[in-house]
């Protein structure tokens, strides 16, 4: 029981005892308790999908896919080894996999560049999705990313042009393409690989157009304020289903997936295998259609009234 639980019992306590009448009182109180309880759920939402255990793109890749052969660079500039893309087969089906790398270690993040890709990871991931368009491959897309690289390299080779490239291309893809949040999925570093026509999230990962830190100090003036930006911000993976931003919810064990990598890998391919069974036989340009429908319905909005 924290302070303010406490506080409220024993308010509750002296007004019984004294016969006096202070509901007003007790309903802010309770009020307040329930926004503090949320902010901390939200919170180790937030800490679990940046757990330094937390299974990344590699560890699922090697369990969900057989045969995974990955390859290399964009045909203009070179390898991003923040992403990671190659051919493996899922079951029997081959399928092309893309997916944000991070790093373990000091050394492995150096290398991995934290998982956020320059503008010729992005082309890289557009390459091997139009590959995979030829030759009638499925996309599989893994996100983990805090956002693409803003370094002075990444903007004087057009990381903007990349990941607007890939929205517009990957939303008229001929072949399924779905897309799992596994962990961050941050900014447009997030969104130059989530354009698909199944996008899932992982209970405990988020997905969110900037991080609460940014948030908390770009817009509350206030860098403390985190935890309350990421309430704000409606990050978390049932927030994303509610918008309809997502089409579902991946469950992880109780403390994180972490702490069950087999199992979280299990749970992906059954999603997997259900959506690409659906998918699969589908008319390639009605999937188009439809996905660019959805990605028009995405979240709650209204339109203004015309003015005078």
């Amino acid at each position: 029981m924290n302070g303010l639980e406490e506080k409220i019992r024993e308010l509750k306590g002296l007004i019984e005892e004294a016969g006096l009448e202070a509901g007003e009182e007790i309903a802010r109180l309770e009020e307040k308790l329930q926004a503090q309880s949320k902010t901390e759920t939200v919170w180790r939402r937030v800490e679990l999908a940046r757990h330094p255990e937390r299974p990344y793109a590699m560890d699922y890749i090697t369990r969900i896919f057989d045969n995974f052969i990955e390859l290399h660079g964009d045909r203009a500039f070179g390898d991003d080894p923040a992403l990671v893309g190659g051919i493996g087969f899922l079951d029997s089906r081959p399928v092309t996999v893309l997916a944000n790398q991070k790093g373990r270690t000091l050394k492995e993040n150096v290398f991995r560049n934290h998982g956020m890709a320059n503008p010729e990871g992005y082309r890289k991931a557009l390459r091997l999705a139009r590959a995979a368009e030829k030759f009638h491959r499925p996309i599989v897309t893994l996100v983990d990313t805090a956002g693409a690289y803003p370094g002075l390299g990444a903007e004087e080779r057009g990381i903007g042009e990349a990941i607007a490239r890939n929205l517009r291309d990957f939303s008229q893809l001929l072949t399924p393409v779905i897309c799992v949040i596994i962990g961050e999925g941050g900014s447009g570093g997030a969104l130059g690989l989530c354009v698909g026509d199944k996008i899932h999230m992982l209970e405990n990962a988020i997905y969110s157009v900037i991080s609460p830190e940014g948030c908390a100090s770009l817009l509350l003036r206030d860098a403390s304020r985190a935890k309350d930006a990421a309430v704000m911000l409606r990050i978390t993976s049932g927030d994303l289903l509610e918008f309809k931003v997502i089409n579902g919810i991946i469950g992880e064990s109780p403390g994180g997936a972490h702490t069950d990598p087999d199992g979280t890998a299990r749970a992906i391919k059954d999603a997997l295998r259900k959506d690409l069974e659906d998918l699969s036989g589908r008319n390639p340009e009605v999937l188009v259609r439809y996905r660019n429908q959805k990605i028009r319905m995405a979240g709650h909005w209204k339109e203004a009234a015309p003015s005078r």
